[in-house]
């Protein structure tokens, strides 16, 4: 949550973190955009996370979805998909193998990390995304974005970037700021990857180890020039 609320406030949004389903409708009122992330589930979390995507459907809030080692467990893949069945997500955004189950497909779960390759799930994302109406977004060596139709894909990026905990769910959060600021979602969503992986790519070149990317990838993101980091896009 602390690598989550940071990131956000470097680029300029406002987070507010949560877990109590009887304050959801009230914070989702105030909101520009929900994240939902399933990160860590008890019985509690999963009403508030359903109190909450709910909430952003009725009032046309854009929400995403991060669901975290679906595939890993039957309660988390079950929770996932009940929220794209009754909330509909704007976007859904996660690795490989969690997009892969989601979309139906036999997958060998490694808890949160993929043990597929994202250029394997490209068409099971399309799928999800055709069935369900969200924008999927699928990270990874190369991270590919699409409506089911049109395909997007970003190849910045660094290795080290994997080994570092909550990137995931920083990317999440990042699109979260980034389809609450822009209409077009399919641009937002992929706005939003490329933004994380200049960052990551820059951060990673100054860094020792993962302790010192994690610090030097907020900096990156608190210092960050579009123009600048438009020229080091790679699509």
């Amino acid at each position: 949550m602390e690598i989550n609320a940071n990131a956000l406030l470097a680029i300029g949004a406002s987070p507010l973190m949560s877990f109590c389903p009887e304050e959801m409708e009230e914070i989702v009122g105030i909101a520009s955009a929900l994240v939902v992330n399933i990160g860590c589930l008890d019985m509690q979390e999963i009403d508030g996370m359903r109190i909450a995507a709910a909430t952003a459907r009725r009032l046309g809030k854009p929400w995403v979805l991060d669901p975290v080692g679906a595939g890993a467990s039957r309660i988390r893949t079950q929770t996932a998909l009940s929220l794209i069945r009754d909330s509909k997500p704007t976007v859904i955004r996660g690795n490989a193998s969690e997009i892969m189950c989601l979309a139906g497909e036999q997958i060998h779960s490694r808890g949160v990390d993929s043990s597929e390759l994202s250029s394997d799930a490209v068409e099971g994302a399309k799928a999800l995304a055709l069935s369900s109406g969200a924008i999927v977004s699928v990270s990874g060596p190369i991270d590919y974005i699409t409506d089911g139709v049109n395909v997007a894909k970003i190849e910045n990026g660094h290795p080290m970037m994997a080994r570092v905990t909550a990137m995931g769910c920083t990317a999440s959060v990042v699109t979260g700021a980034f389809i609450a600021a822009g209409e077009d979602r399919l641009l937002a969503a992929r706005n939003a990857m490329a933004l994380m992986g200049v960052a990551g790519e820059r951060a990673a070149a100054r860094s020792a180890g993962t302790g010192s990317l994690a610090m030097n990838f907020i900096d990156e993101l608190s210092t960050f020039d579009p123009e600048d980091y438009a020229k080091d896009i790679r699509i």
